[in-house]
This record gives C-alpha cells, sequence and structure tokens, in this order.
C-alpha cells in the first residue's frame, strides 16, 4: 500500500473515534446524547436543506467540507457545550493541538488543505464560515425546541444567555432562520423560564 494511502486510511480511522464523542445535547427522542459524528452529518444535512437562507452568496462544499471536519477536535478535546463554564481560551489551545495531531495523520497536501479549511470556520470571518457556523449553533436550538427546552434547564440557560452566545451567530449568517425561531424561544423562556 502506498504511503499516501496509508496515511489517508490512518486519518479516516482516527476519525471515526468522532462517533465515540458525546455531547450535551439529546437525539431528538431523547433515548441518549447525540453524539460528534452523528451531529456533523446532521449539521452537513441542515446546510444543505437551509441554504437558500443564507445572507451572503456561499459555497455550498466548502460549507460543507467545514462543516464535515469542524468537530474532529473533540476526538482529543471532547464537546464543549455552548452553555458550559469552560475556559475559552484554554479549550482553543487544545483544540488547535488538537488540529494538528489529527489533520497532520494526513499526506501534507490534505493535511494542510483540511487544516486551513478548519482554521477558516473557526475564525467565521469569511462568508462561507459565518454561514457554516450559523448551522453549527442553530441545530442545538432547534433540537432544544423539538424536545421541550432539552438541556436548557439542566444549563440553567435563560433567554438573554442563548441569543448572546447563539443569537447573534445565527443571525449573522442566517437572519431568516433565527428571525423564524424567535417567536418559539419566546414562547418557551415565557412558559419555561
Amino acid at each position: 500500500m502506498s504511503d499516501r494511502l496509508a496515511a489517508q486510511i490512518a486519518f479516516l480511522t482516527e476519525a471515526d473515534k468522532l462517533k465515540s464523542v458525546y455531547r450535551a445535547t439529546n437525539v431528538l427522542d431523547g433515548h441518549r446524547k447525540e453524539d460528534s459524528g452523528s451531529h456533523s452529518w446532521h449539521i452537513a444535512l441542515y446546510a444543505l436543506i437551509l441554504s437558500e437562507h443564507a445572507k451572503m452568496d456561499i459555497n455550498m462544499d466548502r460549507v460543507i467540507r467545514m462543516l464535515l471536519i469542524h468537530d474532529l477536535v473533540e476526538i482529543d478535546v471532547g464537546d464543549s457545550p455552548i452553555h458550559g463554564d469552560h475556559d475559552i481560551a484554554t479549550i482553543e489551545a487544545a483544540e488547535s493541538a488538537a488540529a494538528d495531531r489529527i489533520f497532520g495523520l494526513l499526506p501534507e497536501d490534505q493535511a494542510g488543505e483540511l487544516r486551513a479549511l478548519w482554521d477558516e470556520f473557526e475564525a467565521a470571518e469569511s462568508d462561507d464560515a459565518v454561514f457554516a457556523k450559523s448551522i453549527d449553533r442553530v441545530q442545538p436550538v432547534i433540537g432544544n425546541l423539538e424536545t421541550n427546552g432539552g438541556t436548557w434547564p439542566e444549563y440553567n440557560v435563560t433567554r438573554d444567555q442563548l441569543e448572546d452566545r447563539v443569537g447573534w451567530k445565527v443571525a449573522k449568517g442566517a437572519p431568516a432562520i433565527w428571525d423564524h425561531l424567535k417567536a418559539r424561544i419566546a414562547k418557551w423562556f415565557s412558559e419555561n423560564g
């Protein structure tokens, strides 16, 4: 087997570990926590279906590629729930080291390409990354709305906290989606908050 193919298979084997990283959010039927591999697939599907609501022109291929790889660092670092209490600088440093290790398994050209795409997603400055980040943030909100608040009570999430940590990020890339959800969010917090 060529060195290139061996490296690619090693990366893909390592990526399988993402299926064993569990997130704070439950799957919609409530029988277990969502795993990060499923999350990556689901938000790629979200982007495909909701792309017409992007605020800007986007390259769907790039967006989906970002969403498929953005959480690979959780293999080393785990999931850090957005409503959890974390030291962001520590998490960012650990995720960057994980990105170096995981993407470094690939042949140099693919490693550089995917690492640059991951960095672009994390920076959330390009149109593609802004939309991808919007979709990444909105999927758990929809999941929590569909499950009567899901993990919001567990994390003591307030409406202001949701707006501060999630809302503006969704609105930046997909304002119509956030506008659509605001009434449901308001209703849930007025009844439960």
